[in-house]
């Protein structure tokens, strides 16, 4: 999470916002596509020594690169995930800190990415901490899924009534109002290409299929934060919703394993030969 562009209590925020459910948030969400490895490698043009990824929560989006690259870092504010993270790659560096400032050192990395993140991270300050790891003509991707995974018709409108109860929660209740500060993702790309820090933007769309079951797909709407901080407190003000989405999850999978698509949207920014973040 960033901090200079809203307050620490703010980030910390952020940050608690996924503390106390990461066995379920790792066993739930999907892993980092090879599509991403592939293409961000591409851009780069060679093999990459050292990968930052921020925001890494369980590692799910970190361990992808350990065949890759020689160094993989990843950074995670919050202690449940990160501790998460040690056990799911045991042989990579993790360090829990907040994206606008890691504490790495300056021009150590060819490739940043922030996997289902960047959205929680105020974007200047993150984006002036990535352009200082950067090295000349690195790589910086944030990519985020589209939810609720491609499914099936019944399943994924429960699951958007149950997204939209969830955010009319958060919108009208008191106690959840100011519980988090969150960026729109649908500027991400808008934000990298104004940093001036990269001299080639661009947004990718692509999808990836996994193997699912019912337990998993509920699950994956469980994996929210949001929900989450309902289930925390208050679970009745989202319980007929929930309801609703098990019985049409149940249904669909009927037990047994089908495939799902996760649908994704990649910006990427591409850094200036002659830019550089230097160190503060």
């Amino acid at each position: 999470m960033g901090t200079r562009g809203h307050s620490m209590i703010e980030a910390y925020k952020n940050a608690e916002r996924f503390k106390g459910f990461a066995c379920l948030y790792d066993s739930a969400r999907p892993a980092c596509p090879e599509y991403v490895v592939k293409v961000l490698t591409r851009y780069l043009g060679h093999r990459p020594q050292t990968v930052v990824d921020m925001g890494c929560g369980t590692g799910l989006s970190t361990l992808v690169w350990k065949d890759t690259a020689d160094k993989i870092i990843g950074i995670e504010p919050n202690e449940d995930m990160i501790a998460r993270a040690v056990v799911n790659a045991k042989n990579l560096e993790f360090v829990c800190a907040f994206s606008d400032k890691t504490g790495l050192g300056s021009g150590i990395a060819d490739i940043v990415t922030c996997s289902q993140s960047f959205h929680w991270m105020e974007p200047q300050s993150t984006l002036r901490e990535i352009a200082r790891l950067l090295k000349s003509g690195g790589v910086f991707a944030a990519y985020d899924c589209d939810w609720p995974p491609v499914c099936n018709a019944s399943v994924e409108a429960a699951y958007q009534a149950l997204d939209d109860c969830v955010d009319e929660v958060e919108a009208t209740v008191s106690e959840y109002k100011k519980a988090f500060i969150q960026y729109p993702k649908e500027q991400h790309l808008e934000n990298i290409r104004k940093s001036g820090y990269f001299e080639y933007t661009r947004e990718i769309v692509f999808a990836n299929t996994e193997n699912c079951d019912a337990n998993r797909y509920y699950n994956i709407a469980l994996s929210q934060g949001g929900t989450q901080a309902i289930l925390k407190k208050n679970p009745a003000l989202i319980e007929k919703e929930l309801a609703a989405f098990r019985a049409a999850v149940d249904k669909y999978f009927n037990n047994k394993m089908l495939p799902v698509e996760f649908c994704y949207r990649l910006r990427l920014g591409v850094k200036n030969s002659a830019t550089y973040g230097g160190d503060r």
